[in-house]
């Protein structure tokens, strides 16, 4: 009876020694998928098989018959506040957004220069109530702020994410990008919204050099520099949070190798030409995995996806999970595409049963919306929401032909003209399995 008990026991322990060994090599192969999957390459090739349709195309709005979340402020790249598993969250009736924000004396194409992130609040979702800067002066890291994300967090607080650009009392302006957060408490009345007790601002991730490139390894013929745009994303697969961002490829431009997998097949190859300038494109779409509950260390990972030799600036990416299937989107102009490639100011977009690796573009080239043929710089920053309602802001409305470099060197009084500054009408779209389509226009300012 007792060598009975004893060997049962013996029994149970190897058991449980079985189950430790078998369940480390899951643990560190879950670690090694992550670091070891594939990039995918959005090629020339994919960007090749572009065609501008009725499916893709948004439909054309009248600017002068929005209405303007503020009357003395531009407001542009606009995000709302989130719940952890990316749906629009509401706080005791109410609704946030959060946008990119300057007094409107101010030429609209140096807005970046004095950009700060005011937020708004609704209870219908619909029409938004200006709570003015969501920090106080000098209380943001930066000289200024870019986008980001925002979120209830698991103590129910706010939690930003965004850019600081530049450094903070600089006497000349820099384009320094680090990714920071911080949290306030959420205070609601009967008719507003303010954040009271924030926490001290903290810059989470920087470029490595090894992944993402440095400020420092950037040369003069690359046309901008980016590590900006963070995106909180929590993997309902998973339940690991991360940080997605743009960037751009590491290293320098002389060490760049020349690589056939950012062209495309050997057919399309000997068929197209590829300018040596082509070289010089190089962003990405970058990934960092939260190290810690609190959400303020993370840990950089390769990339999700790179444009060499296709796009430089793949702007506020952001991802969706609907059914199995993973959906990365991201935004970028025309000008930012490499010579040789014809593409427009748009969303695009790649799908993956995976969060790292195996993307293909949606489409066949990763075209989700363009702007009208004849107007195409109207909208811009597109994001896609869980239920595939897609917002953005209005940019610029009948130039009359001309691109972004010619408006930029019109006259102050028109470039304030066709400069809309406002939220513009949202969109539907379906997503099927690798196609979308632009179903219709909804209401201007809908986030849901």
């Amino acid at each position: 009876m007792k060598w009975n008990k004893v060997k049962k026991s013996k029994s149970i322990i190897a058991a449980i020694i079985g189950l430790f060994i078998i369940f480390i090599p899951i643990v560190g192969s879950t670690v090694s998928a992550q670091e070891n999957a594939d990039t995918f390459n959005w090629t020339r090739e994919n960007v090749s098989n572009l065609t501008i349709n009725d499916k893709n195309t948004a439909p054309t709005f009248n600017k002068d018959e929005l209405v303007k979340l503020s009357s003395d402020y531009y407001i542009w790249d606009a995000w709302p506040l989130q719940d952890l598993n990316g749906h629009p969250a509401v706080v005791n009736g109410f609704k946030i957004i959060f946008a990119l924000s300057v007094q409107k004396d101010v030429l609209p194409g140096k807005r970046h220069d004095l950009a700060q992130i005011q937020y708004f609040y609704s209870n219908d979702g619909k029409s938004w109530e200006s709570g003015g800067p969501v920090f106080k002066a000098g209380e943001a890291l930066g000289s200024r702020q870019w986008a980001g994300s925002s979120i209830v967090n698991k103590d129910g607080k706010l939690q930003i994410f965004y850019t600081a650009t530049g450094q903070k009392n600089e006497a000349g302006l820099s384009y320094d990008q680090r990714l920071a957060t911080a949290t306030a408490d959420v205070r609601t009345t009967n008719t507003g919204v303010s954040f009271k007790n924030w926490s001290k601002h903290q810059i989470i991730l920087e470029a490595d050099g090894k992944y993402y490139q440095t400020k420092e390894q950037t040369g003069n013929e690359e046309s901008s520099y980016a590590f900006r745009d963070p995106y909180f994303f929590q993997d309902p697969k998973t339940g690991e949070q991360y940080l997605l961002f743009e960037a751009n490829t590491a290293g320098k431009l002389a060490d760049r190798p020349y690589n056939n997998e950012f062209i495309g097949s050997e057919e399309f190859r000997q068929n197209h030409v590829t300018p040596e300038s082509s070289k010089a494109f190089n962003g990405s779409i970058g990934i960092a995995k939260a190290t810690n509950k609190d959400l303020s260390k993370f840990e950089l990972l390769p990339p999700l996806l790179e444009a060499n030799y296709v796009n430089d600036e793949l702007e506020r990416p952001s991802v969706i999970v609907k059914g199995n299937s993973y959906y990365l989107f991201a935004k970028t102009h025309t000008e930012k595409f490499a010579s040789g490639l014809d593409a427009p100011e748009g969303l695009y977009g790649f799908t993956s049963d995976s969060l790292f690796g195996g993307y293909q573009p949606l489409n066949d080239s990763g075209l989700v919306i363009a702007n009208p043929t004849d107007n195409p710089y109207q909208a811009y920053s597109w994001m896609v929401m869980p239920n595939g309602t897609v917002t953005s802001f209005v940019n610029y409305v009948n130039v009359d032909g001309k691109d972004m470099y010619e408006v930029g060197k019109q006259s102050p009084e028109y470039q304030m003209e066709h400069f809309g500054g406002m939220l513009a009408p949202s969109l539907k779209i379906s997503i099927t399995r690798d196609t979308t389509k632009v179903l219709h226009e909804k209401q201007q300012g809908v986030f849901k």
